[in-house]
């Protein structure tokens, strides 16, 4: 997926403390992380674990959905994306089905991960329920 996304997409730089996207903004880019991480918050506080890092697409599901941003990425030091703008990233998967299949896993990816921290929480609240 980098490699094609590279010909439509252009690099965007963050400096230390940038917020990337903000909770409640419009979804009109995703983004593929070139250099550095960023931190996960949402209404309820920060997200301490799935970090996205280096090589990994953010900001596509509600690109996907056409809904507004339901978290706000803020930037650890400087950082380096490549944006894809909605048009690209829909266009690319249907030209080239290795890029569909990266399109749809990277996304069930973070499914299947906050289905697990889901659960995670909800044993340890019912652990202190029966404490």
């Amino acid at each position: 997926m980098l490699k094609l996304s590279a010909f439509a997409s252009e690099i965007v730089s963050f400096d230390d403390g940038d917020v990337v996207f903000q909770s409640g903004g419009n979804a009109d880019l995703a983004s593929v992380i070139v250099e550095d991480a960023v931190d996960i918050i949402t209404d309820a506080g920060p997200i301490d674990s799935d970090i996205p890092t280096q090589n990994q697409l953010i900001g596509e599901l509600n690109l996907l959905n056409n809904t507004p941003r339901n978290t706000t990425l803020v930037t650890w030091s400087n950082l380096r994306v490549m944006g894809i703008a909605g048009e690209m990233l829909f266009r690319m998967p249907r030209e080239n089905s290795g890029i569909a299949l990266d399109v749809i896993r990277m996304p069930s990816g973070k499914l299947v991960r906050s289905d697990a921290q889901l659960k995670s929480l909800q044993r340890r609240v019912n652990r202190e329920d029966g404490a």
